[in-house]
């Protein structure tokens, strides 16, 4: 009788733009400081892509680290999945680009897009097509250029955003399951409350949505910090119950890094000492689908987690999206 085919995380690995652009830098452009920044957000600082530095760039070196990490060769990866917000393009795919890049001809690709959920997202993606039998080697890549979509006019938004890309290598295993659990969910009657309205079929590009900047990010930040601090508690909450397993299991909690007031409301509800909690946003700002693997491939690599740990990661982004999942890493 064949075994059960379970998902293994053989590697990860991650990759920042080399720009930083300061709280300091910020206050030479828009009515802000850094004690404002800081205080409402925990953040000081975000990396910011050159102009001739696209996502599929950043997923490209995110990917070699992680292929690296997980010690395969780069002809065994048999499908590439790249979640993002701000593709190369809206076609091709970015995933296409990050293919060819990769010399990896006639390996399927495609991208998906479920915000700050996206990474979550697709390790649910990758455990049913690994598990299904369809693939064996998954490439799964969160990469943001937020830079791109960010109105640097807007104080209450241009804040919060960066640049960066973190990728995963999960393979089929009959021996080891490192997926525990994943818990998605999503409501669209959120929608209106972050978007980006121009773009799409909606509001197709015009001089008029141009010159209403309605190709970057609008957010009605109030209301989204509120559900968003109800769903990632629900969220964690359901992931630890599939996978039977308790707060007091899991070694350390990745929340998605969007404002450390959110991440600290989420820790408080949940009972979580912000001992086992990581964070990352000072430095990072938020990246959207990249956060959770960018934070967890830098805990991993400063040892904040070591072989065989529980990790739950928890994210929540427009749409809304939101989603949990409980790792042995």
């Amino acid at each position: 009788m064949n075994k059960k085919i379970g998902t293994k995380i053989l590697g990860t690995g991650s990759y920042f733009p080399s720009k930083v652009l300061t709280n300091a830098d910020l206050e030479k452009m828009v009515d802000t400081s850094d004690e404002w920044i800081s205080t409402r957000t925990g953040i000081k600082e975000r990396r910011i892509a050159s102009s001739g530095e696209y996502t599929s760039d950043l997923a490209y070196r995110a990917s070699l680290e992680a292929i690296k990490s997980a010690n395969v060769k780069l002809e065994e990866i048999d499908l590439v999945l790249v979640a993002t917000i701000t593709p190369d393009m809206f076609f091709p795919s970015t995933a296409c680009f990050l293919q060819k890049k990769l010399g990896l001809n006639s390996v399927p690709a495609f991208d998906f897009s479920a915000a700050c959920s996206g990474f979550i997202y697709g390790i649910a993606t990758a455990k049913a097509f690994i598990e299904s039998g369809l693939y064996k080697n998954v490439l799964l890549v969160g990469s943001e250029e937020l830079s791109k979509i960010t109105d640097w006019t807007d104080r209450n938004t241009c804040v919060l955003f960066g640049d960066g890309a973190g990728a995963m290598v999960l393979s089929a295993s009959q021996d080891n399951d490192d997926v525990l659990s994943v818990f998605l969910g999503s409501d669209g009657s959120y929608a209106d409350l972050l978007l980006i309205p121009g773009g799409g079929s909606i509001n197709p590009a015009t001089i008029e949505t141009l010159n209403e900047k309605l190709h970057s990010i609008k957010m009605q930040g109030r209301e989204v910090f509120k559900v968003a601090i109800s769903k990632m508690a629900f969220a964690a909450q359901k992931a630890l119950e599939i996978s039977e397993k308790t707060i007091e299991d899991i070694k350390l909690f990745i929340p998605h890094q969007a404002n450390m007031r959110i991440i600290e409301a989420v820790a408080k509800k949940l009972d979580i000492s912000m001992d086992k909690v990581f964070v990352n946003i000072h430095k990072t700002g938020n990246i959207s689908s990249a956060t959770t693997i960018t934070a967890l491939d830098e805990a991993i690599k400063i040892g904040k987690l070591n072989k065989g740990d529980l990790v739950e990661l928890i994210a929540f982004g427009g749409g809304f999206t939101w989603g949990a999942t409980v790792l042995r890493v």
